[in-house]
Protein backbone atom coordinates (compact mmCIF):
# COMPACT_ATOMS: atom_id res chain seq x y z
CA UNK A 1 0.00 0.00 0.00
CA UNK A 2 2.94 2.72 1.07
CA UNK A 3 4.34 1.74 -2.80
CA UNK A 4 1.06 3.19 -4.07
CA UNK A 5 1.18 5.95 -1.74
CA UNK A 6 4.49 7.07 -1.82
CA UNK A 7 5.88 6.36 -5.48
CA UNK A 8 8.77 8.46 -4.84
CA UNK A 9 10.06 5.97 -1.86
CA UNK A 10 10.51 3.17 -4.81
CA UNK A 11 11.92 5.54 -7.34
CA UNK A 12 14.34 7.34 -4.66
CA UNK A 13 16.16 3.61 -4.53
CA UNK A 14 17.68 5.07 -7.97
CA UNK A 15 18.13 8.48 -7.13
CA UNK A 16 22.31 8.88 -7.72
CA UNK A 17 22.18 11.88 -5.32
CA UNK A 18 20.64 10.22 -2.63
CA UNK A 19 22.67 6.57 -3.15
CA UNK A 20 25.68 8.49 -2.73
CA UNK A 21 25.12 10.44 0.52
CA UNK A 22 23.16 7.77 2.05
CA UNK A 23 25.05 5.03 0.55
CA UNK A 24 25.65 2.78 4.00
CA UNK A 25 22.08 3.20 5.00
CA UNK A 26 20.92 1.92 1.79
CA UNK A 27 23.06 -1.29 2.16
CA UNK A 28 22.06 -1.49 5.64
CA UNK A 29 18.24 -1.56 4.43
CA UNK A 30 19.06 -4.22 1.97
CA UNK A 31 21.09 -5.81 4.39
CA UNK A 32 24.10 -5.84 2.93
CA UNK A 33 25.97 -4.04 5.38
CA UNK A 34 25.37 -4.27 9.37
CA UNK A 35 23.53 -1.38 11.10
CA UNK A 36 26.17 0.20 13.57
CA UNK A 37 24.87 -1.27 16.70
CA UNK A 38 25.23 -4.50 15.26
CA UNK A 39 29.42 -3.87 14.70
CA UNK A 40 29.45 -2.06 18.61
CA UNK A 41 28.21 -5.29 20.31
CA UNK A 42 31.12 -7.08 18.69
CA UNK A 43 33.89 -4.76 19.67
CA UNK A 44 35.49 -5.32 22.99
CA UNK A 45 35.34 -2.92 25.92
CA UNK A 46 37.23 -4.18 28.97
CA UNK A 47 35.89 -1.64 31.45
CA UNK A 48 34.89 -2.21 35.13
CA UNK A 49 32.23 -1.00 36.84
CA UNK A 50 35.08 0.64 39.58
CA UNK A 51 36.50 2.82 36.80
CA UNK A 52 35.99 6.04 37.25
CA UNK A 53 33.38 8.45 34.82
CA UNK A 54 36.58 10.18 33.59
CA UNK A 55 38.47 6.94 32.62
CA UNK A 56 35.32 5.25 30.73
CA UNK A 57 35.46 8.56 28.49
CA UNK A 58 39.02 7.83 27.82
CA UNK A 59 38.57 4.31 26.64
CA UNK A 60 35.74 5.18 25.09
CA UNK A 61 37.42 7.98 22.70
CA UNK A 62 40.14 4.93 22.16
CA UNK A 63 37.56 2.83 21.02
CA UNK A 64 35.09 5.03 18.79
CA UNK A 65 38.73 5.26 16.65
CA UNK A 66 38.54 1.38 17.23
CA UNK A 67 34.89 1.25 15.98
CA UNK A 68 35.35 2.87 12.83
CA UNK A 69 38.27 1.28 11.57
CA UNK A 70 36.36 -2.20 12.18
CA UNK A 71 33.63 -0.61 10.21
CA UNK A 72 35.66 -0.21 7.26
CA UNK A 73 37.32 -3.40 7.82
CA UNK A 74 33.57 -5.29 7.62
CA UNK A 75 32.15 -2.63 4.74
CA UNK A 76 35.38 -3.73 2.58
CA UNK A 77 34.76 -7.40 3.27
CA UNK A 78 37.81 -8.14 5.27
CA UNK A 79 36.19 -9.01 8.44
CA UNK A 80 32.83 -10.53 8.65
CA UNK A 81 30.62 -9.36 11.77
CA UNK A 82 28.94 -13.14 12.26
CA UNK A 83 32.52 -14.73 12.12
CA UNK A 84 33.40 -12.01 15.24
CA UNK A 85 33.15 -13.21 18.87
CA UNK A 86 30.85 -11.40 21.64
CA UNK A 87 32.88 -10.20 23.95
CA UNK A 88 32.07 -9.93 27.68
CA UNK A 89 31.56 -6.05 27.38
CA UNK A 90 31.30 -4.21 24.20
CA UNK A 91 31.43 -0.88 23.27
CA UNK A 92 27.38 -0.87 23.60
CA UNK A 93 27.86 -1.49 26.85
CA UNK A 94 30.31 1.12 27.50
CA UNK A 95 27.75 3.55 25.98
CA UNK A 96 25.38 2.51 28.41
CA UNK A 97 27.54 2.56 31.55
CA UNK A 98 28.41 6.21 30.38
CA UNK A 99 24.57 7.18 29.84
CA UNK A 100 23.42 5.42 33.02
CA UNK A 101 25.56 7.60 34.90
CA UNK A 102 24.95 11.06 33.05
CA UNK A 103 21.10 9.81 34.47
CA UNK A 104 22.57 10.47 37.92
CA UNK A 105 23.43 14.28 36.85
CA UNK A 106 21.44 14.56 33.74
CA UNK A 107 23.18 16.44 30.91
CA UNK A 108 22.33 14.80 27.77
CA UNK A 109 20.80 18.66 26.50
CA UNK A 110 22.73 21.61 26.74
CA UNK A 111 20.77 23.14 29.20
CA UNK A 112 22.79 20.69 31.84
CA UNK A 113 20.14 20.51 34.15
CA UNK A 114 22.13 17.73 36.69
CA UNK A 115 18.99 16.40 38.23
CA UNK A 116 19.41 12.65 39.31
CA UNK A 117 16.67 10.81 36.62
CA UNK A 118 17.39 7.54 38.69
CA UNK A 119 15.75 9.19 41.84
CA UNK A 120 13.11 10.87 40.27
CA UNK A 121 13.68 14.35 39.38
CA UNK A 122 12.77 15.88 36.36
CA UNK A 123 14.48 18.66 34.53
CA UNK A 124 13.33 20.97 31.73
CA UNK A 125 12.49 18.40 29.91
CA UNK A 126 10.37 16.51 32.15
CA UNK A 127 11.50 13.18 31.09
CA UNK A 128 12.08 9.90 34.10
CA UNK A 129 14.48 6.94 34.60
CA UNK A 130 11.87 5.22 32.10
CA UNK A 131 11.65 5.33 28.74
CA UNK A 132 7.91 6.46 27.81
CA UNK A 133 6.03 6.28 24.48
CA UNK A 134 3.45 8.05 22.64
CA UNK A 135 3.03 5.95 19.87
CA UNK A 136 5.25 2.92 17.29
CA UNK A 137 3.59 2.71 13.48
CA UNK A 138 4.67 2.51 10.36
CA UNK A 139 5.31 6.15 8.83
CA UNK A 140 4.78 6.88 5.57
CA UNK A 141 5.10 10.50 5.46
CA UNK A 142 8.61 11.16 6.02
CA UNK A 143 11.66 11.47 3.39
CA UNK A 144 11.74 9.19 0.57
CA UNK A 145 14.20 7.06 1.62
CA UNK A 146 13.10 6.54 5.26
CA UNK A 147 9.51 5.41 3.95
CA UNK A 148 8.06 3.15 5.18
CA UNK A 149 10.13 4.22 8.51
CA UNK A 150 9.51 2.56 11.40
CA UNK A 151 8.51 5.57 13.96
CA UNK A 152 8.65 5.42 17.62
CA UNK A 153 7.50 8.49 18.99
CA UNK A 154 8.38 9.36 22.64
CA UNK A 155 7.63 11.66 25.32
CA UNK A 156 9.04 14.94 26.24
CA UNK A 157 11.49 17.58 24.40
CA UNK A 158 14.40 19.67 25.43
CA UNK A 159 13.12 22.68 23.47
CA UNK A 160 9.76 24.72 23.84
CA UNK A 161 9.03 25.80 20.23
CA UNK A 162 5.81 27.50 20.42
CA UNK A 163 4.60 26.31 17.21
CA UNK A 164 5.17 22.99 17.69
CA UNK A 165 3.69 20.32 16.02
CA UNK A 166 3.62 17.47 18.78
CA UNK A 167 3.13 19.65 21.38
CA UNK A 168 0.24 16.97 23.11
CA UNK A 169 3.92 14.68 23.12
CA UNK A 170 6.38 17.15 23.64
CA UNK A 171 4.53 18.94 26.69
CA UNK A 172 3.26 15.77 28.24
CA UNK A 173 -0.53 16.53 27.02
CA UNK A 174 -0.38 12.56 26.41
CA UNK A 175 0.25 10.14 29.57
CA UNK A 176 2.00 8.01 27.12
CA UNK A 177 3.37 4.06 27.97
CA UNK A 178 6.25 3.15 29.69
CA UNK A 179 8.42 0.41 28.10
CA UNK A 180 11.31 -1.45 29.33
CA UNK A 181 13.99 -2.24 27.26
CA UNK A 182 13.45 -5.99 26.21
CA UNK A 183 9.67 -4.86 25.21
CA UNK A 184 11.09 -2.30 23.35
CA UNK A 185 13.52 -4.41 20.92
CA UNK A 186 10.46 -6.34 20.29
CA UNK A 187 8.63 -3.25 18.95
CA UNK A 188 11.62 -2.45 17.05
CA UNK A 189 12.12 -6.09 15.46
CA UNK A 190 8.11 -5.94 14.70
CA UNK A 191 8.68 -3.36 12.79
CA UNK A 192 11.87 -4.28 10.85
CA UNK A 193 9.43 -7.43 9.86
CA UNK A 194 6.71 -5.70 8.91
CA UNK A 195 8.64 -3.73 6.32
CA UNK A 196 9.81 -0.89 7.49
CA UNK A 197 13.51 0.86 6.36
CA UNK A 198 14.87 1.66 9.55
CA UNK A 199 14.19 2.40 13.19
CA UNK A 200 12.83 6.08 13.42
CA UNK A 201 13.59 6.87 16.72
CA UNK A 202 11.79 10.46 17.46
CA UNK A 203 9.34 12.16 20.23
CA UNK A 204 9.02 14.84 21.45
CA UNK A 205 12.80 14.22 21.33
CA UNK A 206 15.32 11.02 21.88
CA UNK A 207 17.92 13.05 23.30
CA UNK A 208 16.43 12.72 26.95
CA UNK A 209 15.76 9.33 26.26
CA UNK A 210 19.70 7.94 24.92
CA UNK A 211 20.32 5.75 27.86
CA UNK A 212 17.54 3.41 27.31
CA UNK A 213 17.32 3.21 23.60
CA UNK A 214 21.12 2.13 23.98
CA UNK A 215 19.92 -0.88 26.31
CA UNK A 216 17.07 -1.60 24.28
CA UNK A 217 19.09 -1.78 21.39
CA UNK A 218 20.99 -4.29 23.34
CA UNK A 219 18.39 -6.75 23.18
CA UNK A 220 17.40 -6.31 18.86
CA UNK A 221 18.52 -9.32 16.81
CA UNK A 222 17.24 -7.69 13.53
CA UNK A 223 19.74 -5.53 11.13
CA UNK A 224 18.34 -2.49 11.26
CA UNK A 225 19.03 1.26 10.62
CA UNK A 226 18.82 3.70 13.53
CA UNK A 227 17.41 7.25 12.35
CA UNK A 228 18.11 9.89 15.06
CA UNK A 229 15.20 12.62 14.41
CA UNK A 230 16.57 15.22 16.33
CA UNK A 231 16.04 18.89 17.12
CA UNK A 232 19.52 18.90 17.10
CA UNK A 233 19.71 20.80 20.33
CA UNK A 234 22.01 18.06 22.57
CA UNK A 235 25.48 18.34 24.23
CA UNK A 236 28.77 17.32 22.93
CA UNK A 237 29.06 14.22 25.32
CA UNK A 238 25.57 12.93 23.33
CA UNK A 239 27.46 13.60 20.39
CA UNK A 240 30.04 11.84 21.32
CA UNK A 241 27.76 8.87 22.56
CA UNK A 242 25.79 8.68 19.31
CA UNK A 243 29.05 8.04 17.62
CA UNK A 244 28.80 4.37 16.47
CA UNK A 245 25.13 3.86 17.63
CA UNK A 246 23.44 6.14 14.65
CA UNK A 247 23.34 5.21 10.62
CA UNK A 248 21.43 8.24 9.80
CA UNK A 249 21.13 11.48 11.46
CA UNK A 250 17.69 13.13 10.58
CA UNK A 251 18.93 16.39 11.83
CA UNK A 252 16.47 19.92 12.46
CA UNK A 253 17.92 23.05 11.40
CA UNK A 254 15.44 25.33 13.04
CA UNK A 255 17.01 28.65 12.99
CA UNK A 256 20.11 31.21 11.84
CA UNK A 257 22.18 32.79 14.40
CA UNK A 258 20.12 35.51 15.47
CA UNK A 259 17.91 35.07 18.63
CA UNK A 260 14.83 33.38 16.69
CA UNK A 261 15.69 30.18 18.78
CA UNK A 262 15.83 31.78 22.01
CA UNK A 263 12.52 34.11 21.27
CA UNK A 264 10.25 31.25 19.70
CA UNK A 265 12.03 28.10 21.17
CA UNK A 266 13.55 29.21 24.31
CA UNK A 267 16.72 27.19 23.31
CA UNK A 268 19.45 29.31 23.62
CA UNK A 269 23.20 29.36 21.99
CA UNK A 270 20.87 27.14 19.25
CA UNK A 271 23.21 28.13 16.24
CA UNK A 272 26.53 27.43 18.11
CA UNK A 273 25.00 24.00 19.16
CA UNK A 274 23.71 22.95 16.05
CA UNK A 275 26.61 23.78 13.32
CA UNK A 276 28.49 21.56 16.25
CA UNK A 277 26.51 18.57 15.94
CA UNK A 278 26.17 18.96 12.43
CA UNK A 279 29.54 18.69 11.83
CA UNK A 280 30.00 15.60 14.36
CA UNK A 281 26.89 14.27 12.49
CA UNK A 282 28.75 14.44 9.08
CA UNK A 283 31.96 12.55 10.82
CA UNK A 284 30.26 10.19 12.54
CA UNK A 285 27.92 8.99 9.98
CA UNK A 286 25.13 9.68 6.90
CA UNK A 287 23.30 12.63 7.21
CA UNK A 288 19.64 13.94 6.26
CA UNK A 289 18.96 17.59 7.16
CA UNK A 290 15.35 19.38 8.07
CA UNK A 291 14.71 22.78 7.37
CA UNK A 292 11.28 23.91 8.28
CA UNK A 293 10.99 27.39 6.62
CA UNK A 294 8.78 29.49 9.02
CA UNK A 295 7.12 32.34 7.79
CA UNK A 296 8.71 35.86 7.83
CA UNK A 297 11.75 33.85 9.00
CA UNK A 298 14.24 33.73 5.09
CA UNK A 299 16.67 36.45 5.77
CA UNK A 300 17.16 35.60 9.35
CA UNK A 301 17.05 31.63 9.74
CA UNK A 302 16.36 29.92 6.30
CA UNK A 303 19.42 31.88 4.36
CA UNK A 304 22.37 31.92 6.52
CA UNK A 305 21.31 28.17 7.64
CA UNK A 306 21.47 27.18 3.33
CA UNK A 307 24.64 29.36 3.46
CA UNK A 308 26.55 26.95 6.59
CA UNK A 309 25.13 24.05 5.02
CA UNK A 310 26.69 24.25 1.54
CA UNK A 311 29.86 26.17 2.97
CA UNK A 312 30.55 23.54 5.37
CA UNK A 313 29.48 20.29 5.17
CA UNK A 314 29.01 19.74 1.42
CA UNK A 315 26.71 21.15 -1.71
CA UNK A 316 25.32 17.12 -2.08
CA UNK A 317 24.68 16.98 1.64
CA UNK A 318 20.67 15.81 1.79
CA UNK A 319 18.55 18.49 2.56
CA UNK A 320 14.95 18.52 2.77
CA UNK A 321 13.39 22.31 2.22
CA UNK A 322 9.90 22.05 4.52
CA UNK A 323 7.07 24.05 3.67
CA UNK A 324 4.59 22.01 6.21
CA UNK A 325 4.92 24.85 8.85
CA UNK A 326 1.20 25.17 9.97
CA UNK A 327 -0.09 27.67 13.42
CA UNK A 328 0.14 25.00 15.92
CA UNK A 329 -0.12 25.29 20.01
CA UNK A 330 0.91 28.64 21.49
CA UNK A 331 1.98 30.22 18.00
CA UNK A 332 -0.35 32.80 18.19
CA UNK A 333 2.68 35.04 20.95
CA UNK A 334 4.84 35.33 17.72
CA UNK A 335 3.14 37.61 15.46
CA UNK A 336 5.07 36.65 12.17
CA UNK A 337 4.00 33.16 12.95
CA UNK A 338 0.16 33.15 13.18
CA UNK A 339 -0.52 32.30 9.44
CA UNK A 340 1.24 29.99 7.02
CA UNK A 341 3.70 30.40 4.33
CA UNK A 342 2.99 32.21 1.23
CA UNK A 343 3.51 31.13 -2.51
CA UNK A 344 6.32 33.41 -2.82
CA UNK A 345 8.16 32.17 0.47
CA UNK A 346 8.43 28.53 -1.02
CA UNK A 347 9.91 30.14 -4.23
CA UNK A 348 12.23 32.53 -2.38
CA UNK A 349 13.84 29.85 -0.47
CA UNK A 350 13.83 27.13 -3.27
CA UNK A 351 15.84 29.86 -4.70
CA UNK A 352 17.66 30.33 -2.22
CA UNK A 353 19.32 26.58 -1.65
CA UNK A 354 19.67 26.77 -5.57
CA UNK A 355 22.02 29.93 -5.42
CA UNK A 356 23.88 28.87 -2.76
CA UNK A 357 24.82 25.52 -4.97
CA UNK A 358 22.84 22.82 -3.07
CA UNK A 359 22.82 19.94 -5.57
CA UNK A 360 20.31 17.21 -3.24
CA UNK A 361 17.72 18.98 -1.54
CA UNK A 362 13.84 17.92 -1.90
CA UNK A 363 11.00 19.84 -0.92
Amino acid sequence: MWRLLRPDAVAVLNDEKAKRSLARYFAVVHNEKPAKFQIAKKLSAPFRKEDSTDELWRKHEALTREFYELENEIDDGKKNLNSLLSPEKSYLDLKIEIAKRMLEKCQFCVRRCGVNRLKGNLGFCKCGAEITVSSIFEHVGEEPELVPSGTIFTMGCTMRCKHCQNWTISQWIEKGDIYKPERLADEVEALRKSGCRNANLVGGEPTPWLGQWLETFKYVNVNIPVVWNSNTYYSSETAEILAGFVDVYLLDFKYGPGDCAERISEAPSYWKVCTQNHLAAKKYGELIIRVLVLPGHLQCCTKPILEWIAANLSRETRVNVMFQYRPEWRAYEIPELRRRLTRDEMEHAVRLAKEVGLTNFIT
